[in-house]
């Protein structure tokens, strides 16, 4: 289970970081305040292939991490 994902630099988030615990989490914001960016965090998280242009302006580079935890 994903128990927390820390995102910097990438789209609109400059840095950000949320944990998880079991049952429903929601996220939710105003527009433009980077809740597709943190769904782009997990899909990276997956596996997915990253795009240069998802980099926020002005950074050399986006930082994706995650803490797994198992039962």
């Amino acid at each position: 289970m994903l128990s927390e994902i820390r995102i910097e630099s990438l789209g609109a988030i400059k840095a950000a970081c949320a944990e998880f615990d079991r049952g429903l989490t929601v996220l939710t914001g105003e527009t433009g305040a980077g809740k597709t960016m943190v769904v782009t965090g997990l899909h990276l998280l997956g596996g997915a292939r990253a795009d240069a242009h998802r980099v926020r302006n002005g950074s050399d580079r986006a930082v994706v991490e995650g803490r797994f935890s198992t039962a």
